[in-house]
Order: structure tokens, then C-alpha cells, then sequence
């Protein structure tokens, strides 16, 4: 049979579909056509609407399940499914499926791209014991959630799409942030509508955008909350949220990183502290270290004798990791891109609290040894990675050992394979469900040197 081009192909398919692949998509073959198919699993037949053609490759929505998969149910929110919300990729997978198709989809990235083989298990992030409100299981745990506006009604994206599905409720988003009403008021003159709790004080933003912030119609909403609009422009009165960690507390500006899942930052702390082995004296580095969360944490571990380092590329959040680290001596906290800092830090050993200087002229203590070196280094870089070039930098600059956070597995993997011609290699790795019903799936990885 002839293969036919895929612009002749039927814009109705019916397919066998194969493994799941990264972004929550499954593999599907018809007359030689890869075609990535949505809101299937692996085994089952369906039929399948085609959204999208291209060369190599079909992008194609699962519109009936011929035979369906045991691990499929029925999605909990009416908003999901095809042509309609892109914000969750799998709910209609169970939750042990689901960690499943994340296991497989790391597993393959690091075999592929870093030539590792190594079995993964995506663990479960618990949903903190003393919350006020449990929600069913991997239901209600984004706190920070962006909703699109048109024509002042609230929705979100489709996928890959401009195009907005109106919601009234969202299913994955915290208690706190549906007690603020958002989605159910209009809101004129708003391009954008972030809502943002914290779930362990409680604090509320909202961060409206628009082109024209003076024409946007602020509704009454249902709960007291602070409002940011545009883009957060640095001062004391800025709008923040508290987080509370191992009892720190936290300040997180405007719409500043912090993790998503309530449980997710204890858990990636304690993490972080489990895979480094922190020791009194040590000094470590915590790359793009945001609010200055595992800074915090190392600090504590490493003692006076020892320093930590957080180099952060952002004005507001390296302020806010100054003002919530404040009372700690042993720690610093260098703004500027990652890339420049971490190729010039030096440390001083010379007394409890030594700071850092670098050749950028960071502030410090004079005097005593100057060390080129760091025992440990932890980074927690944006989904595009860190790269070759920070790559290089950090292995000449850690000691010991060198922890990596990420949330895609894809980056990760490829920088890993940096790490791996540099002499370091995967002493352990785990995997952890911080986005159920989505794909996304945040890993730890930990490097010594080979």
C-alpha cells in the first residue's frame, strides 16, 4: 500500500494506540503516520478526530473509545476532554495510571537522551493532614492558577490554542482560590486573571493584566483578598503571599515561583536535604533559588561555620529570598543571571558567616581563605534547563555532590547527558507527583563525581 500524505489522510481515524510520550500524548500509527493522540491510553482502540498536520507527524483527539483501557474512568470535571480545556491531560486515567504514564515517560527521556536506564517511580505528594479542607485525591491542589479572559468572562486555554473555555469551577485548583469567586464574576478590561493562595496561611492575590490596567473593572469578590495589577513593580508595599516551610515563613511576591502543590515544597526540602547530606561547615550553592526555599533549608544543616550561596536572576524574588533569610548570617543571596554568577563565585572560610565575593563585586567579608570551590550545589532551574554552558560551570564549581529539581523531564534528561561527559554521574533519582491529572511530574536528580 502506498503511504499517503497527510494531507489526504481522513480527518477520522481508527487507531491501535501505543506507549504514552512526553506531554501527554500516545503513540498511534496509521499507513506510516505517527500521530500523537490526546485523551487516550496505551492499548486501547479508539476513534480520532485529526487537530493538526504536519510533516513528519499527526496530532489527533480520541473522540470515542472503541475498546477502552482498564486504568480509564470518567473524567470528574465536565470541563475536560476534546476540543474543550487544555489545562489536565489525564483525567481519565486513574491516579496509579497516571503515576504509571509519568514512570514510563521519564524512564524513556533519560534513556534516550542521557543513555541512562533506570527504573522510575513517581511517587505521591501527600495533601497536608491538617488542612482545613482535604480535597478528593488529586483533586484541589493548585494554589496558583491563571485564568484567560475575553469579553470579561473567565476561562482557560485550549489546547494549543488561543481560544478560551469559559469555567465557572476548577476542579484542580485549591479550596482557597474557588473561595475567592473568580470564574464566576466578569471581569472588563482584564486580558488575564491569576489567583494565588497560600495553603498553610491562608493569604489571597489576585494579579490582574490588561493593556490598559486604568479600564479594568475590579468585581466584589467572595473572600478579602490583595490585588496586583500588572506587573508587580518592586517597593514594600508590593502584594505578597507567606508561605510557611519547617517553621519559616516564606514572602512570595506578586505571582513569584513558588511550588503549586501544597505539599510539594516540605516535601522537595526535605528532598533536597535527604539526596545533599549537608554537613556543619559545609558551603553550598542553591542556583536559581527563587524565594531562597532550599537556601533556608541548607542553611540550617550547614550551621554557622558553614555558607550558603542563592544566585537568582530576578530583582523581586532574589529581595524577597534577602528579606526571608534575613536573620540567617551564613547565607547570601546574589542577583544576576545564573550564567554570569556562577562562572565568577568565590567563598570565604575566614569565620562563622563568611559571605560570598565574587568578581562581580558581591558583597562580602574580606580577609581569610578564598575557596573556588563549593561541597554542594542545588538547582532548580525553568523548564528550558540549565544548559551546556551552566552545566560546565557548575562542575567546576561543585565538590560533592549536586542535586537537580526539575519539571520536565525532557531538559533534565539532556543536561544530565552534559553532566555525564563532565565526569559526574546519577547516584539516585526520584520522581514525584506534584501536578496530578496534568503530565508534568517533578524529579530529583543527584550527581557525584564518576
Amino acid at each position: 500500500m502506498t503511504e499517503l500524505e497527510p494531507d489526504v489522510l481522513p480527518d477520522v481515524l481508527d487507531l491501535e494506540v501505543g506507549n504514552v510520550a512526553n506531554g501527554g500524548f500516545c503513540v498511534a500509527r496509521h499507513e506510516g503516520r505517527v500521530i500523537f493522540v490526546r485523551h487516550a491510553l496505551p492499548g486501547e482502540r479508539v476513534r480520532a478526530r485529526v487537530t493538526e498536520r504536519a510533516k513528519n507527524f499527526l496530532r489527533a483527539d480520541a473522540i470515542e473509545i472503541i475498546e477502552a483501557s482498564p486504568d480509564r474512568v470518567e473524567p470528574p470535571c465536565p470541563f475536560a476532554g476534546p476540543g474543550r480545556c487544555g489545562g489536565c491531560d489525564w483525567q481519565h486515567a486513574a491516579l496509579p495510571a497516571q503515576r504509571a504514564l509519568k514512570a514510563a515517560v521519564v524512564e524513556e527521556q533519560l534513556r534516550r537522551l542521557a543513555g541512562i536506564d533506570r527504573t522510575v517511580i513517581v511517587e505521591e505528594v501527600p495533601y497536608p493532614v491538617d488542612s482545613e479542607v482535604v480535597p478528593p485525591p488529586g483533586l484541589g491542589w493548585r494554589t496558583r492558577v491563571q485564568f484567560a479572559v475575553s469579553g470579561g468572562v473567565v476561562g482557560l486555554r485550549r489546547h494549543r490554542s488561543h481560544d478560551i473555555e469559559p469555567i465557572d469551577e476548577c476542579l484542580i485548583a485549591h479550596p482557597g482560590v474557588e473561595l475567592m469567586g473568580i470564574e464566576r464574576k466578569r471581569w472588563t478590561g482584564a486580558s488575564g486573571v491569576e489567583g494565588i493562595v497560600s495553603a498553610t496561611t491562608g493569604d489571597r492575590l489576585v494579579v490582574l493584566r490588561g493593556r490598559d490596567r486604568r479600564k479594568i473593572k475590579v468585581p466584589r469578590l467572595d473572600v478579602p483578598v490583595r490585588l496586583v495589577r500588572g506587573k508587580p513593580e518592586p517597593g514594600a508595599g508590593l502584594p505578597y503571599v507567606r508561605e510557611e516551610v519547617s517553621g519559616r515563613l516564606y514572602q512570595v511576591s506578586g505571582s513569584g515561583f513558588w511550588q503549586v502543590h501544597p505539599g510539594a515544597a516540605r516535601l522537595l526540602a526535605d528532598a533536597v536535604v535527604d539526596a545533599l547530606e549537608p554537613k556543619p561547615g559545609d558551603i553550598a550553592v542553591d542556583l536559581y533559588c527563587g524565594a531562597g526555599l532550599f537556601a533556608g533549608v541548607l542553611a540550617d544543616r550547614v550551621g554557622r561555620d558553614g555558607l550558603v550561596v542563592g544566585v537568582e536572576s530576578d530583582g523581586q524574588a532574589a529581595r524577597d529570598a534577602r528579606f526571608n533569610l534575613r536573620d540567617l548570617p551564613n547565607v547570601s543571596i546574589e542577583r544576576g543571571p545564573v550564567e554570569e554568577i556562577v562562572a565568577d563565585l568565590e567563598f570565604g572560610r575566614a569565620s562563622a558567616g563568611s559571605r560570598t565575593q565574587n568578581k562581580r563585586g558581591g558583597a562580602g567579608h574580606q580577609g581569610g581563605e578564598r575557596v573556588r570551590r563549593a561541597d554542594l550545589v542545588v538547582l532548580d532551574p525553568p523548564r528550558t534547563g540549565a544548559g551546556r554552558d551552566v552545566v560546565g560551570h557548575i562542575t567546576r564549581l561543585a565538590g560533592r555532590k549536586i542535586a537537580y529539581v526539575s519539571c520536565d523531564p525532557a531538559t533534565l534528561a539532556r543536561d544530565l547527558a552534559y553532566f555525564g561527559e563532565l565526569g559526574w554521574t546519577l547516584e539516585t533519582f526520584r520522581a514525584f507527583d506534584a501536578f496530578p491529572m496534568t503530565h508534568h511530574v517533578e524529579c530529583l536528580a543527584t550527581l557525584v563525581r564518576g
